[in-house]
């Protein structure tokens, strides 16, 4: 469900800017950010969920940009900060992102950014959900090959090209009917996974620890896709999902810090809005990140880290603390 606190993301609605409107960098707020990247390998990529959040102006875009310009307008000047040169299109959950609307990303942003795009939920959520999220039907369309690849897949490839980092499987809570049966989920994400197209980085967060089991593992093994590993209430803590996903092929690690082990989603936004500073800093959450982060950069991966507003109250602020963190480590 969108907040009131980010703004829309689709091009085209009512209260989107002018063209002609663009967005200007905080730059002057950078200095320490600039400091912390030239320590960090090219290898590790940090970024956040979506970009149009109004509580950003003075620390991402200039205290004057308008916040209505941010959705449509916003991206270019989030692809200067220092530290971040990834960025999550989590408006891709809710409807499917069209080319035109990925290639307009991928114009804004330099060639070495990379792009986390979710799968739609009419493809990974198998439920149809009315307002609230309260399940109405079963969805025909869960784990069908054919639409992934026309409404998410080939929208990937043709808009975003080398720009495309990852795609992201994103299972909500899943219902009791599929995980009380865990093989059955794991052979049947096997064979949608082996009927996607080949070429982009396939990645797989589940948010039922039921599902977390060795035929998993198998099936993004034969699968030929990765594990996301995520800071979740509803999921073991890291060092276990890392362990069990550890003797996957090599491939990046995906790793989203979504919420803090003790705050829900909606309690999370209603106390941290307007996503301004850090409302709770989490340094267990951070130290665990870490320690993830550099034993995937000494073992030679590439790393992907995308930050929530609601793991701490401020995404970008959240990612410039865990920079300093691994700084540190490197000392």
């Amino acid at each position: 469900m969108k907040s009131s606190n980010q703004l829309d993301l689709f091009a085209g609605t009512p209260d989107a800017a002018p063209e002609s409107v663009s967005v200007e960098p905080a730059r002057d707020a950078w200095t320490q950010a600039r400091e912390l990247a030239c320590a960090l390998p090219d290898r590790l990529r940090l970024g956040t969920s979506s970009w149009s959040f109004p509580g950003w102006l003075g620390l991402i875009y200039a205290p004057t940009a308008n916040p209505r310009a941010l959705s449509r307008h916003g991206l270019s000047a989030y692809a200067q900060h220092p530290l971040l040169r990834t960025v999550g299109v989590d408006s891709a959950y809710h409807a499917p992102a069209p080319t035109e609307r990925l290639r307009a990303y991928a114009e804004q942003v330099p060639e070495d950014f990379r792009f986390l795009v979710k799968m739609p939920a009419a493809i990974t959520d198998a439920v149809i959900r009315a307002g609230g999220g309260r399940p109405v039907e079963a969805n025909p369309g869960f784990l069908d090959p054919g639409r992934a690849t026309e409404q998410s897949v080939r929208p990937f490839v043709e808009g975003l090209g080398m720009r495309g980092g990852v795609l992201l499987l994103q299972f909500p809570p899943l219902g009791e009917t599929i995980t009380a049966n865990p093989r059955r989920f794991a052979e049947d994400l096997y064979r949608f996974l082996r009927r996607l197209p080949t070429g982009p980085c396939y990645a797989v967060e589940v948010r039922d620890r039921e599902l977390l089991t060795r035929d998993l593992v198998e099936a993004l093994r034969h699968g030929g896709a990765q594990a996301a590993l995520s800071l979740h209430p509803r999921l073991p803590a890291l060092d276990r999902q890392q362990a069990l996903f550890a003797d996957l092929p090599p491939g990046p690690l995906v790793l989203r810090w979504m919420l803090r082990a003790n705050r829900g989603y909606t309690e999370a936004r209603n106390l941290y809005q307007p996503f301004d500073r850090l409302r709770e800093p989490d340094a267990t959450a951070r130290d665990q990140i870490a320690r993830l982060v550099s034993e995937a950069l000494s073992a030679g991966r590439e790393v992907y880290v995308i930050a929530n507003n609601k793991a701490e109250g401020c995404a970008p602020l959240s990612l410039i603390g865990l920079a300093g963190t691994l700084s540190e480590q490197r000392d």
